[in-house]
């Protein structure tokens, strides 16, 4: 049955150029590669990080399959996932995941590694994939935490997305079903934060990813 309304991004629109490499001040965000099995390695047996994923991850072997299904979930429009470096050292990831190009829509999830933490990294990279994703055509973006996760909620806070409720026994973990916060920004909304415009404002409280 046809539909009234059209694509709001049209497919083949993102894969037709590589993924993009993104900065923010000395933090350079780009495509997963070979080389950083052993930061992909750490970051998933990190107490902190593994508390709130429901993968895990114990070999070389796994480590490269991670890597190695980025360039197709890019080149499928699925998902985009760009580590976080500083210098040569990965230091954290920040995901579009669940892209649904018709509704021009995603997911922003974060990840900073412990050497990086308070030190304002997950916001500002996550600033810079927020912009990117909006001037390519996206509409809303959808940021979701644990409500036991409050320093993911500040990093949502600080990225601009605003509150819009709770998920009850949303996702479930190690330790049974949490409820869920759901923050959103659509590309109407006001850029009142300066890593949104370009600022280096730094997040100095906990910041766990």
């Amino acid at each position: 049955m046809p539909l009234s309304i059209s694509p709001v991004i049209l497919a083949g629109h993102l894969s037709k150029n590589p993924q993009p490499i993104l900065h923010a001040d000395e933090l350079t965000l780009r495509p997963w590669l070979p080389d950083d099995v052993p930061a992909v390695l750490q970051a998933f047996t990190d107490p902190a990080i593994q508390r709130w994923h429901r993968q895990t991850m114990t070999s070389r072997e796994e480590a490269l399959a991670w890597i190695g299904q980025w360039p197709d979930r890019w080149h499928a429009e699925k998902d985009a996932c760009w580590a976080v470096t500083r210098a040569t050292e990965v230091v954290g990831r920040v995901t579009l995941s669940t892209v649904n190009l018709f509704e021009g829509a995603a997911q922003i999830t974060y990840w900073s590694l412990p050497t990086a933490r308070g030190q304002g990294v997950a916001t500002r990279a996550g600033a810079q994939v927020v912009r990117w994703a909006f001037e390519a055509g996206f509409h809303r973006l959808e940021l979701k935490h644990s409500i036991a996760n409050p320093a993911s909620c500040r990093v949502a806070d600080k990225l601009g997305f605003p509150l819009e409720g709770s998920l009850r026994s949303a996702l479930r973990h190690e330790d049974g079903w949490h409820d869920m916060h759901l923050h959103a920004r659509v590309v109407d909304d006001e850029l009142g934060h300066p890593e949104l415009v370009g600022g280096s404002d730094t997040w100095k409280g906990e910041e766990l990813w």
